[in-house]
């Protein structure tokens, strides 16, 4: 078994060198596995349709659509408003409200690189015009993205959810602690970038203002509160929370701030469907390749390995947080989680680590690669809109890792803050 093994990671490896996309060598290594192992190459896309055949899974697509129907009806211009009306008086206002409005955006796409694009755009003009550096308005802009896929809905906590069969609602609850502590150390970093790089302060508009904004995007400002609300409560899954927050999307386009047009339906729908076709090709495919590695019991042979030469939770934890920082800087976030799963978390849970705990723990890691060279998607994004180098902008992020590594640092060291609010509100 073990040189079946060392042939189909040979075979993997070569159509990953060769240029192969990553779904496809893991597609190909799955049906060397049963040609090699004289199994019956039927095998391969029985075990691909089983991957997908998942109630949870349904929530992917679902928080994607909804996603693109917020970005096509411009819900971000009000979400903006309302985070520079609350924050934007502060030394540095504009760098605030760009991390407030990316909390609050989370809330609603759960996606960086969504997040980067969405109110991207229109927080790095507003900083431009404020004074601020090029690279330092997009290096904001972007480090505050990565909180989108920690604060719920959130895609690789669906992914997660399903391929280590998780909770995908303690997830998304304990996502909540780990989000607004990485947007609060990311303001802190800007109370003293701001006072170096001396950002004016901006005069108080007053309570009207807040007001005012408040009311003009409340409806906008409700989406975080319907989708997690409902969880909360018990009222629905994450799957149908999913459904009930792409309907209220609808309801906001067509009929409150009527800036969604029926012509734009296919459009969008396009898109949902080219970006979910991404994520399911890799379920697919990793799912086949999950069930050769279990047959061939991979992970009952590496476990207690693992366990045998660690020998400690946190040590483990710490080897896990450098392993996945390294894989997040070369690999995509949801393909290194589909690789990763099968792997890491049973020696997790042999260790005794609490499996929500370590969800958030391995997609913070990977979220972080997409802000750090050399793939960094968010950095692309980001380059594109304050029209700087990948160079400039690989060398102006660093500072702002800082924040988000001790963010890392304490949810590693402290599980409380990732699982104390999902044992609170779901039990134990």
């Amino acid at each position: 078994m073990s040189a079946l093994i060392f042939k189909i990671s040979a075979v993997w490896l070569l159509s990953i060198l060769a240029g192969f996309p990553l779904f496809a060598s893991m597609g190909l290594a799955a049906f060397a596995f049963v040609l090699l192992g004289d199994l019956s190459a039927s095998i391969v896309p029985q075990k691909m349709a089983q991957a997908m055949n998942s109630f949870p899974i349904v929530a992917a697509p679902l928080f994607i659509l909804m996603g693109n129907i917020l970005a096509a009806a411009r819900i971000t211009d009000r979400i903006v408003a309302f985070a520079t009306a609350v924050i934007g008086w502060l030394r540095g206002g504009y760098a605030h409200a760009s991390i407030l409005t990316s909390m609050i955006f989370a809330g609603m796409v759960g996606s960086a690189v969504a997040d980067a694009a969405g109110s991207g755009a229109i927080e790095i003009r507003a900083m431009q015009k404020a004074g601020y550096r090029p690279e330092t308005a997009a290096a904001i802009t972007a480090s505050a993205a990565t909180i989108g896929p920690i604060i719920p809905p959130s895609l690789p906590m669906v992914i997660y959810g399903v391929t280590a069969d998780v909770s995908i609602g303690r997830l998304f609850i304990g996502g909540v602690i780990p989000g607004i502590l990485m947007g609060l150390s990311l303001m802190v970093m800007v109370m003293f970038v701001a006072r170096r790089q001396g950002f004016r302060k901006e005069r108080f508009k007053g309570f009207r203002e807040i007001g005012r904004s408040f009311l003009n995007g409340f409806f906008a400002l409700m989406t975080p509160p319907i989708i997690l609300g409902g969880m909360f409560t018990g009222m629905v899954t994450p799957t149908e929370a999913a459904a009930v927050a792409c309907l209220y999307a609808l309801f906001l386009g067509f009929f409150v701030y009527r800036t969604l047009e029926v012509r734009q339906l296919w459009p969008i729908l396009i898109e949902t469907v080219e970006t979910m076709g991404l994520v399911a090709v890799l379920v697919m495919a990793a799912g086949a390749l999950g069930w050769c590695m279990s047959i061939s019991r991979v992970p009952q042979t590496l476990t207690p390995l693992i366990v045998e030469t660690i020998q400690h939770p946190l040590m483990f934890l710490l080897v896990c947080n450098l392993i996945l920082l390294v894989v997040g800087c070369f690999m995509e976030a949801l393909a290194a989680l589909l690789i990763l799963i099968p792997i890491l978390v049973p020696a997790a849970n042999s260790f005794g680590i609490d499996p929500v705990q370590f969800g958030i723990i391995m997609i913070l890691n990977l979220i972080l690669g997409t802000i750090h060279p050399p793939i960094g998607v968010v950095l692309f994004v980001v380059t594109r809109i304050a029209n700087v180098s990948f160079e400039t902008m690989s060398k102006a992020i660093l500072p702002w890792l800082v924040p988000l590594l001790v963010v890392l640092a304490a949810i590693t060291l402290w599980p409380p803050l990732t699982t104390w609010l999902p044992n609170h509100v779901m039990g134990p």
